[in-house]
Order: C-alpha cells, then structure tokens, then sequence
C-alpha cells in the first residue's frame, strides 16, 4: 500500500490496520520459525512488515509516537502523556 492509501484512512481505522498487520506478522513469525523455507509465507512477511512500517511512520506522522523508550522520535514538544494512549482507545 502506498502513503495515498494511508493518508485517506482516519485515525482509528489506521489503529485497526496496524493490528491487524502487526497480529498477521507475529503469526506468520511463529509459522516461519518452523517452516523457514516456506517462500511464500516469507514474501507475505516481508509485504505485511513493510506495509506495517509505513503505516506506523504515517500514523506517527499525524498523531504522534505509537511506542516510546527508544522506538519512536517525538516532535517538539514532548506529547506522549497528552494524548490517549493506543491501548485507551477503546477499541
């Protein structure tokens, strides 16, 4: 997917888009881990984790860190306690 994607897509379905991708990359590990030479479940990993980076990047973009402690920058100032955190969005 392309940042023209990404840049259409609300916050909270960018949220729902990032979990899905993030749940997809964590299974397809654990698969990998016992299949390494399973080809096609290694392309998908590789596609669901660079459409999941860029989604991340966009998405820190527009509303700020995901994640702190080193793996996200901030912008200036300091937001992280400001807004709701992505496990309070109630979803």
């Amino acid at each position: 997917m392309d940042n023209m994607y990404f840049g259409n897509m609300s916050r909270s379905d960018m949220m729902k888009r990032i979990k899905e991708l993030e749940f997809a990359v964590i299974e397809l590990n654990i698969y990998l881990d016992n299949h390494p030479m399973n080809q096609q479940a290694l392309m998908d990993f590789n596609k669901f984790t660079k459409e999941l980076m860029a989604l991340k990047e966009k998405y820190e973009e527009k509303y700020g860190m995901l994640t702190n402690f080193g793996y996200s920058q901030s912008q200036y100032p300091w937001t992280w306690v400001n807004e709701p955190w992505p496990w309070e969005s109630g979803e």
